[in-house]
C-alpha cells in the first residue's frame, strides 16, 4: 500500500487529521489496534474549545455537534457551601461546547465512511521504519498477515501506550512527568444534570465534578485513592459522597439513579520532547497527557492536529517545509501552557495527602482571590476556553 500520510491511531485525533487532509486532496491511511466498536465504547470527557469546533467544521463533521451540543458560557466553582461563576463569554467573548468525545469520534468515523477513507482495524505488531529518511514505511499484522504502508510522513496519534513515541530513541527523547496521588471515580447515569453548567467543587473530603453529556445523561466524578476500586462503591454510596462534596443547595436538587458505567482514572501530567523525529510526528496523548481537571486532553490533541495539518498542506501545495520543521516547537509551546493551566487548576481544587494546614489555607485564599478578582477570572477563562492556535 502507498499513501502520502500514514496515521497510527483511529481515535479522534487520527481521524480528524485524516479527514482534514482528505478535504485538501492529501491521501492518508489510518491504522488502529482496536475494533471500531471498542474505540466508540471509550467514555471520555466532552468540553470542546472553539478551536476544535472550528476544525470539525473545516472537516465537515460539525452538523450533529451544532444540533446536539450544549454551549456553555461559563462554569461554577465551589468551596464548602460557597459557589461563584466564571463567565467566559463576558470575560473573553468565547464559550465552550459540551459534546461527548465519543460522539466526536462517531461523527469522524461517519465522515470517513462517506468520503471513502481507509481505516484498518485490529492491527498488531506495528513498526515504524526509516523515520529519518525521505521514505518511511510501516509494517504491521492483520489476522496474522504481514502488511506494509509506504508513505511520505507518519503521524503518531496512538496514545500514551502506543509505539510512536517509543520509536524516538531514548538518546533523543526527554520525558517530563508528574503523577498525582489520587484518581477520579467517575459515574455515568441516565439522569438530568444537577446544573446546566459544570460545577467544580473543592471540599475538605476531596474534589468533585458535576458534568453532563446531554439533558438526560450526566457524568459525575469524585476524588478517590489510587488504591480504590469501583467495586468498593455502590451507587448509593457514590451519590451520598458526591452530595457531601457539593454545595447543599445543589445536593438537594441532585437527581440520582442507577449507574450505567463506573470507573477510576489516575491523574498525571506528562510531556515528551521533541514531538517530531525525522518524518515521524507525534499528536495528542502520544506526546502529552494532562489531568482532566482543565478539560484539555482532546483539545491539546486538536491543536497538534491543527499545526501538523497546516504544515502538511504547506508542504504539498506550496513546497514549503517550514511548518514541518517548526512543528514540535510550535506544538510544545501551546502544550506547556495547557499543562500549566491543568496543573494549577488540579492543585487548587484537590486535597493532597501531604498538605499542611498552611497549604489548605493557601488553597482557600487562591479560590477567594479567583472569586473576587476579575483579572484572575479572565486569566482562567482565557485558558479554559482555549488559547489561540
Amino acid at each position: 500500500m502507498r499513501t502520502q500520510v500514514a496515521i497510527i491511531g483511529g481515535g479522534p485525533s487520527g481521524l480528524l487529521l485524516s479527514q482534514l487532509l482528505h478535504r485538501q486532496g492529501i491521501s492518508s491511511i489510518v491504522i488502529e489496534r482496536q475494533t471500531r466498536e471498542h474505540v466508540l465504547g471509550r467514555i471520555r470527557a466532552g468540553v470542546l474549545e472553539q478551536g476544535l469546533v472550528g476544525l470539525l467544521e473545516q472537516a465537515g463533521c460539525a452538523g450533529r455537534l451544532h444540533a446536539e451540543g450544549f454551549t456553555h458560557d461559563g462554569t461554577l466553582i465551589s468551596y464548602g457551601d460557597q459557589m461563584f461563576r466564571v463567565d467566559f463569554t463576558e470575560l473573553v467573548g468565547k464559550p465552550v461546547v459540551v459534546y461527548g468525545q465519543t460522539e466526536v469520534t462517531r461523527d469522524l468515523y461517519d465522515a470517513s465512511d462517506a468520503s471513502g477513507g481507509q481505516v484498518i482495524h485490529n492491527v498488531e505488531n506495528v513498526v515504524i521504519h526509516d523515520a529519518k529518511s525521505d521514505a518511511p514505511f510501516l509494517t504491521f499484522e492483520v489476522a496474522g498477515e504481514m502488511q506494509r504502508i509506504d508513505c511520505d510522513f507518519v503521524a503518531g496519534c496512538d496514545g500514551f501506550h502506543g509505539i510512536s513515541r517509543k520509536t524516538i530513541p531514548d538518546a533523543v527523547r526527554q520525558d517530563f512527568e508528574k503523577i498525582y496521588p489520587f484518581g477520579w471515580l467517575g459515574v455515568l447515569s441516565e439522569t438530568p444534570p444537577v446544573n446546566h453548567e459544570l460545577i467544580y467543587a473543592n471540599s475538605p473530603r476531596g474534589f468533585a465534578l458535576c458534568s453532563m453529556r446531554n439533558a438526560n445523561l450526566s457524568r459525575y466524578y469524585i476524588q478517590c485513592s489510587l488504591d480504590d476500586s469501583p467495586a468498593n462503591w455502590s451507587d448509593d454510596a457514590f451519590w451520598e459522597e458526591l452530595k457531601r462534596r457539593i454545595p447543599a443547595d445543589q445536593a438537594e436538587t441532585l437527581v440520582t439513579g442507577p449507574s450505567i458505567e463506573k470507573s477510576i482514572a489516575p491523574l498525571r501530567s506528562f510531556v515528551t520532547e521533541p514531538m517530531q523525529w525525522g518524518r515521524l510526528f507525534l499528536c495528542g496523548d502520544a506526546a502529552h497527557i494532562v489531568p482532566p481537571t482543565g478539560a484539555k486532553g482532546l483539545n491539546t490533541a486538536a491543536s497538534d492536529v491543527n499545526y501538523l495539518f497546516n504544515a502538511l498542506v504547506d508542504f504539498y501545495q506550496d513546497g514549503s517545509s517550514d511548518g514541518l520543521e517548526s512543528y514540535s516547537a510550535k506544538a510544545l509551546s501551546r502544550v506547556w501552557k495547557a499543562e500549566r493551566f491543568s496543573w494549577w487548576f488540579t492543585t487548587m481544587m484537590h486535597q493532597f495527602p501531604e498538605q499542611s494546614e498552611f497549604d489548605l489555607k493557601m488553597q482557600i485564599a487562591d479560590l477567594e482571590f479567583l472569586r473576587s478578582s476579575a483579572a484572575a477570572q479572565k486569566a482562567m477563562a482565557e485558558n479554559y476556553v482555549g488559547l489561540p492556535y
